[in-house]
């Protein structure tokens, strides 16, 4: 409604002694009844009976003012109120009462961008026959706050066509607007011209900046650089848009060096710089720099800003001191989103995904949201562990936020379905997605490599082009290793040697690992050995690849070549003295063999010892060979001597060639009983008695053979499905058979 004071302010617009009839005194207060009328939502139209004494009154004493003096202060009124039906009901009583659009014309289209309607705001600015500058400014300002760059450069060369110039405020709207990656840029070079022209570009520093961000986003530092030196008074922003420019694509040192300019001029650095300059130092591994910024950060009150204490989250997590970004985050006030993504992130890339996953349920238990990244970085944490139940649990956290969908968010639960032997449920995670990318596409790919679904995976492979994507580095890797793991040796070939002639794609020396291991497999070590001396400077893992096939063949001469070619790049690889010693081991040069450990204990190396572990009822049981310290061994070791006669009874063999350990047969065989992989599934075949169940057990060294076969024929007598990941691949175990059809 309007206020009696807005009654009293019209009356008193036009006093008495000026009134020379009653009916202008009563068009007044018909005035002051037009005002509740448009205040009232129910009634959008005026009566012709009102519309008449409206007429009459806006002769009173110029009808123009009058006219602007009443919507006015109307129109202002639910501007602030964001009530975009009051306004078309003003917009149409001016129609209606013949009052023309241009008096305020520029008012409502104002009030309409400020309600968030640019629509009705864009249909009144093409109808006013004459535009100010600053309507021009917010129709274009609006534009780019609603992300549609496109329309606000339509408006921009509209403005020019009609002759009006821009302004300092036109072009630092519209300089964010040629920044859009999917426009073309001549025509922010042009718009720049134009500013030089108009003398902007240096007096300016609101414009300045718009160019260096817009230049920054295009990649070009140079130009960057050039238009910051022209301007006469830089401030923070124009200098940080420097500093997030050279950031972002990677010159950290002119980041800093532009951050020390910034600092020695000066100009006060503000949160979003400090921010950008931590990611630098992180992104460097500058951690001295790092200290010293976080120190000026303290100095200057900005330690409770949300954005600086994020970048020191990541920069000190991507220096590898995570106590430290543990530290930081303990000082946080009131931890957001954002930080407890970033601590939660951080933790997951620094090998702490137990320590990730307590973190993410205390972040739920305080009642904040996560969002795609914060899942993404929770289920590779579950992933990574193995944890197929958390992450089925998190996995649900993802739906109920409606991220399912998410992108980011899918291609993690594909990764932690794959990691866990569950291919059926990645694919299902896969076929949910709206829209499919290289990340998602490459993850079902390596899920179905890891669980040696070769043919699977060169469909999907071979569906990229159908889905418009193009394979990326990880694609071509990730299809190899699918060839590998399911002994798809021509296959294998045929891609390596299309990709090869393809210019596009650069093979990485993991490209050639993986066809060294999938020839060497297939016992082709001659070829193997010809495409590591194809590429320039051969590194350890080639030649340490070439040596683990030789040892699966027996191949002594070749190996102790191998092994020389990596000691000459590192001479204290762990690996390779290992993998020697076991070669000697295996193929009985126990000679060699104790001159091979004499060697690595005056070297002080020492051999992973083999463990494995299974999660029963969320709790992790972990067994090394030979230990006999779990709380249920006498049942374990029950349970074991059950299996291993009921096996033998169906052909199981021990076979002694797996124990790297001179002794005599018994012995051999009876060490053979206790390795870690049989303790576990002994203990999970104990503890879990439905048949419905499947055992998932997980080694960090490979399967060695004689517990590949001794498991194929568990699977037969118990009945039951045995999944066994290993440091390589998955193995399922089914009925007598495994997945792998032995290859491995």
């Amino acid at each position: 409604m309007v206020a009696p004071c807005e009654t009293e302010w019209l009356l008193s617009y036009c006093p008495k002694k000026e009134m020379h009839n009653k009916s202008q005194r009563r068009a007044i207060g018909f005035f002051a009844k037009i005002g509740r009328l448009i205040a009232t939502p129910e009634i959008t139209e005026i009566s012709s009976y009102q519309l008449r004494y409206y007429r009459l009154v806006t002769c009173v004493a110029n009808g123009v003012t009058t006219a602007f003096q009443l919507y006015s202060p109307l129109i202002r009124r639910y501007t602030e109120r964001k009530s975009t039906f009051h306004i078309k009901a003003i917009q149409n009583h001016m129609i209606t009462s013949g009052v023309p659009l241009l008096i305020l014309g520029d008012k409502l289209i104002d009030a309409y961008l400020k309600c968030g309607d640019i629509l009705d705001a864009r249909k009144l600015f093409d109808g006013l026959p004459k535009k100010h500058i600053v309507i021009w400014n917010a129709m274009i300002a609006s534009y780019i706050t609603h992300r549609k760059a496109k329309e606000a450069i339509g408006i921009y060369e509209r403005m020019l066509l009609d002759g009006v110039f821009p302004d300092e405020y036109t072009f630092s709207s519209i300089f964010k607007a040629f920044s859009d990656p999917c426009l073309v840029r001549e025509g922010g070079r042009r718009a720049h011209g134009l500013s030089v022209v108009l003398g902007l570009e240096v007096s300016n520093v609101f414009v300045g900046s718009a160019l260096v961000d817009m230049y920054a986003k295009y990649g070009k530092m140079r130009d960057a650089r050039l238009v910051a030196d022209r301007v006469v008074e830089k401030d923070v922003v124009l200098m940080t848009a420097l500093i997030v420019g050279y950031s972002q694509l990677g010159e950290d040192i002119k980041a800093l060096e532009a951050f020390c300019e910034m600092i020695d001029d000066g100009i006060m650095a503000n949160e979003y710089t400090f921010a950008s300059i931590l990611i630098t130092c992180g992104n460097s591994g500058d951690l001295n720099n790092g200290k010293s910024i976080h120190g000026l950060i303290v100095r200057l009150g900005f330690e409770s800003a949300v954005a600086p204490q994020t970048s020191l989250l990541t920069m000190y997590s991507r220096c590898g001191l995570i106590d430290d970004c543990l530290r930081t985050f303990k000082l946080l006030a009131n931890p957001n989103q954002v930080t407890w993504t970033s601590l939660i992130t951080s933790l997951v890339q620094n090998g702490r995904e137990e320590m990730a996953l307590t973190k993410f349920r205390k972040m739920i238990r305080e009642a904040i949201s996560p969002n795609s990244f914060t899942l993404s970085s929770v289920l590779r944490a579950c992933s990574s562990l193995a944890m197929l139940e958390e992450g089925k649990q998190v996995h649900a956290f993802v739906t109920k936020y409606g991220l399912d969908t998410n992108k980011y968010a899918g291609a993690a639960i594909i990764d932690l379905y794959g990691k866990c032997g569950s291919t059926d449920m990645a694919r299902l995670a896969f076929d949910a997605l709206i829209e499919f990318d290289v990340v998602s596409v490459n993850s079902m790919i390596y899920s179905y490599a890891q669980n040696g679904f070769g043919h699977e995976a060169l469909q999907l492979f071979d569906k990229m082009k159908d889905l418009g994507i193009r394979p990326n580095n990880v694609s071509i890797l990730s299809v190899l290793l699918a060839c590998t793991n399911a002994g798809l040796v021509e296959e294998g070939c045929q891609i390596f040697a299309s990709i090869k002639k393809d210019s596009n794609v650069e093979l990485t020396k993991e490209h050639y690992a993986c066809m060294v291991d999938l020839l060497g497999r297939s016992g082709r070590l001659e070829e193997a050995e010809i495409l590591i001396n194809q590429v320039r400077d051969p590194d350890v893992v080639l030649w340490r690849t070439l040596l683990s096939v030789c040892r699966i063949h027996g191949k002594v001469e070749m190996a102790e070549k191998a092994v020389e070619k990596v000691l000459q790049v590192a001479p204290e690889d762990d690996g390779t003295h290992v993998l020697l010693s076991n070669l000697y081991a295996s193929t009985g040069k126990w000679s060699q063999f104790v001159k091979m450990k004499s060697t690595m204990r005056e070297m002080r190396l020492k051999k992973s010892p083999a463990m494995s572990w299974v999660d029963v009822g969320r709790e992790v049981h972990t067994f090394m060979a030979g230990d006999f310290s779990h709380p249920r061994s006498r049942e374990i070791l029950v349970t074991l001597e059950e299996l291993v006669e009921k096996v033998k009874i169906l052909g199981y063999i021990p076979d002694t060639r797996f124990v790297l350990r001179d002794m005599d047969e018994e012995k051999k065989e009876s060490s053979l009983y206790y390795h870690s992989e049989k303790l576990a599934i002994a203990f999970a075949i104990w503890k879990t008695t439905d048949q419905i169940t499947k055992i998932r057990i997980f080694k960090n060294l490979r399967v060695c053979g004689d517990c590949h076969n001794w498991i194929k024929f568990v699977s037969k007598v118990v009945g039951r499905e045995i999944i066994a990941r290993d440091a390589k691949r998955f193995h399922h175990f089914k009925g007598g058979l495994c997945s792998c059809g032995d290859y491995w």
